[in-house]
């Protein structure tokens, strides 16, 4: 007898490929996999950042004795890369005790976040953008946060007469503290108190100092793997110690740590303190690694002095979407102040402590513009602060990223900024503070 022929059988396993396939896609298709799990903590708040491959959906509620924030997220099966969530987690974290990962039923991973204290959650998604995929994002903001001035007195870098007086100028409370102004340099105590001239007092200059990005945000990455974010901040607190051992000089910063401060979040930390002076410092990048040299920007009210200031300007902004901030949550009020508010006065000062900061700068580097610059940096507007932005170098220029990274160049910028710094307060004194709204 003859064999029977093979074309159904074969036919047969086509279709049931076919079935397979249909099945198996739509369930491929809604995995949802944990991509990376990062833990930023910090004095200000701790970011919980989840990134995956597509948009998690969320709930989250909490719970007191003990607080707890518990988390639950759909579409999700526990695996390694969540888990490790687990020992990100730092002993001295100043929010999170530790956190609990399981499988809460099928599909729905449940988070329980054991707290130190109340807190007052922000939670978020943000959609990929630069590097990242979907993300979503927990902050643990403190539920009684600290007043920027306190905060400066309890490290003993704020006079408590001074306070004192900025809450009956109508900015602040009343403290009643025992701390005093004290610095470390050299490893020594010295005590910080206003310098009497005569009958008078010399009042204390506050300067704002701002390294840009940070947390999720790493700012321009160098060739050699250098993050804007690592070298600015060394760069800051250079100058902020070089400040502090003039006599009438104190220093905020407004990250003191890699964490991811908003751009509207940087100037009303400068206003909190009543800053006469707000800095920021980047390193600069640009699409041809030739590009090189220092420069200052202030605010511009009529548009960027050149297209390379506008890229820039953009550029900077737009950290908000690379460093995420929950959108829904902004302060309106204050971002009606800080679009619509900033003076022409504030310009001009601006421009006078840029103009002597850039030719200080000129000695220590080459400049990329021989001028100030101008455009429409969000973080230069705050409406009573002169304000600058300094562009170190070009990390994206491999012998400037070399030299960004090198102590001793830090050490020569820094002095050079504070030379400016000390010159442009000495033609332009500060007045007596007055009422900050």
């Amino acid at each position: 007898m003859s064999s029977r022929p093979p074309a159904p059988r074969r036919i047969f396993l086509k279709a049931g490929a076919t079935l397979v396939l249909s099945v198996l896609a739509p369930a491929a298709a809604n995995a949802m996999q944990i991509l990376a799990v990062r833990v930023w903590p910090a004095a200000d708040y701790t970011r919980v950042t989840l990134e995956n491959d597509a948009e998690l959906k969320a709930t989250h509620f909490l719970v007191k004795d003990p607080n707890r924030m518990v988390v639950e997220i759909e579409g999700l099966t526990l695996n390694s890369t969540l888990k490790d969530l687990v020992a990100k987690i730092q002993t001295n974290d100043p929010y999170i005790k530790q956190v609990r990962v399981g499988q809460n039923r099928p599909n729905v991973v449940r988070l329980v976040f054991d707290l130190k204290e109340e807190i007052n959650p922000q939670v978020f998604s943000l959609k990929p953008i630069g590097d990242y995929q979907h993300r979503l994002v927990f902050d643990l903001y403190p539920a009684n946060p600290v007043d920027p001035i306190t905060a400066l007195i309890e490290k003993g870098e704020w006079q408590k007469d001074d306070a004192l007086t900025a809450a009956m100028s109508g900015n602040g409370k009343a403290y009643s503290t025992s701390s005093k102004n004290e610095n470390k340099v050299d490893g020594k105590t010295e005590q910080k108190t206003d310098k009497p001239v005569g009958n008078q007092q010399i009042r204390m200059i506050t300067i704002a100092l701002d390294p840009g990005h940070g947390g999720e945000d790493p700012g321009a990455i160098g060739r050699a793997g250098s993050r804007e974010k690592d070298v600015v901040l060394a760069i800051a607190k250079r100058l902020k110690q070089k400040l502090e051992q003039e006599d009438n000089m104190r220093v905020m910063l407004t990250r003191d740590g890699d964490f991811f401060v908003p751009l509207q979040t940087r100037v009303k930390k400068a206003r909190g303190v009543q800053a006469d002076l707000f800095v920021s410092i980047h390193a600069d990048a640009f699409i041809e690694p030739r590009a090189r040299g220092s420069s200052v920007f202030v605010l511009s009210e009529k548009g960027a002095s050149s297209t390379a200031a506008r890229w820039l300007a953009k550029k900077e902004n737009d950290a908000d979407l690379i460093g995420g901030i929950n959108l829904k949550d902004q302060d309106k009020q204050l971002a009606g102040v800080l679009l619509d508010l900033s003076t022409t006065a504030q310009i001009n000062d601006s421009m006078k402590v840029g103009k002597v900061v850039l030719k200080e700068i000129s000695g220590v580097n080459r400049l990329h513009k021989p001028a100030v610059e101008q455009a429409g940096f969000a973080v230069l507007k705050a409406p009573d602060i002169p304000s600058i932005l300094i562009e170190s170098a070009f990390i994206s220029n491999p012998e400037e990223e070399a030299r960004l990274s090198d102590e001793a160049y830090q050490d020569e910028l820094a002095e050079a900024i504070v030379r400016g710094i000390k010159k442009y307060f000495a033609k332009n004194p500060p007045l007596n503070r007055g009422k900050i709204a």
